[in-house]
């Protein structure tokens, strides 16, 4: 497997799925947009990346793997279906290694935000921000806000009214800081969980593209699709704690950087041993952590978003659907 050809590409598919999370996170440049956000936009959307990465890892990556360990042993192991046991075998415990190294990712999200979350999904839940704006006849400007607060506090404190008046602005702003300090808070957090999420995604596009571009390019879009949801769910909270633009946009921007350097160290790994163990190894790892990605992170976020299951189910279908399809016409 010669594939130095296909690293410049590689590494493109890997840096345009990363910055679609920058595309979410600038939503907050356009706060009305934030109504196209309803739920079962959300919902579906991740229910077709779950579909694609699901299939293409059980149907495509994996078969790789099993191919490379088989193509390993080919000459060591002359009968067919001890070769192919054997291959099965090595191509599991790789899965399955990835599927631990997801599980361990779990464990530290879990670890970094014990005090606020009791498990590790409820950071990407941007629910209580969704109602706040549906709720709304229109978008507030988190901004304008918090600055018309400040001109009447300023008001307050100037003509020094009577006690009752000054005291409930004063335990307003109390509870307003400590708000917006959770905001803040769950924002940065969920920038943590999704950079630790994202370096397997961008170590799984670099192995795909590098294998073979055009699956790895079906495979790019899919988390790209979900990344921008994952940007957003970034910089929606801390834009309506800061009334910061640039601070939310730049927290949800870097949140998807961590894919190049997955990228890398798939690159690393397989430019000192470009070997059919190698290859096997890192087919077998990616298709286990892009399995839990969609099983663990995707799907039971799609429900939260819509738990009469009204589009996630259909959506699943319609992305491994038009993975298999892809997959046909590619060779055809």
């Amino acid at each position: 497997m010669s594939n130095n050809d296909n690293q410049g590409i590689a590494f493109g598919a890997v840096f345009a799925a990363g910055g679609s999370t920058a595309i979410g996170a600038a939503i907050v440049f356009f706060p009305k947009l934030v109504k196209l956000a309803s739920r079962k936009v959300l919902a579906s959307s991740l229910g077709i990346s779950a579909g694609v990465m699901t299939y293409v890892s059980f149907v495509e990556i994996f078969q790789k793997s099993v191919g490379a360990f088989d193509e390993m042993n080919e000459k060591k192991i002359l009968d067919d279906d001890k070769r192919s046991g054997r291959a099965n075998l090595y191509a599991a415990l790789s899965f399955f290694l990835g599927v631990l190294i997801m599980m361990s990712i779990d464990v530290i999200i879990k670890l970094l935000s014990k005090s606020e979350t009791a498990n590790s999904h409820d950071h990407h839940d941007i629910s209580a921000t969704l109602n706040k704006v549906e709720n709304a006849e229109e978008v507030a400007d988190p901004r304008g806000d918090l600055e018309n607060w400040q001109k009447k506090q300023a008001q307050d404190e100037k003509f020094d009214e009577d006690i009752e008046k000054v005291e409930a602005p004063r335990q307003e702003n109390v509870e307003k800081e400590i708000e917006d300090k959770k905001l803040i808070k769950m924002g940065m957090q969920t920038a943590v969980a999704i950079a630790l999420h994202n370096f397997p995604e961008g170590l799984a596009t670099y192995v795909a593209v590098l294998d073979d571009p055009k699956v790895g390019a079906v495979l790019a879009i899919a988390i790209a699709i979900h990344n921008i949801p994952e940007g957003f769910c970034v910089s929606l909270p801390i834009y309506y704690a800061t009334g910061d633009r640039k601070k939310a946009f730049m927290w949800g921007a870097l949140s998807g950087l961590t894919e190049p350097i997955g990228a890398l160290l798939g690159y690393l790994v397989l430019a000192n041993s470009v070997t059919q163990a190698s290859y096997g190894i890192m087919f077998g790892l990616v298709a286990g952590m892009m399995v839990m990605i969609s099983l663990k992170e995707l799907l039971p976020t799609a429900y939260r978003y819509d738990p009469a299951d009204t589009v996630v189910t259909n959506s699943l279908v319609v992305g491994m659907f038009v993975i298999a399809a892809s997959l046909i016409l590619f060779v055809l």
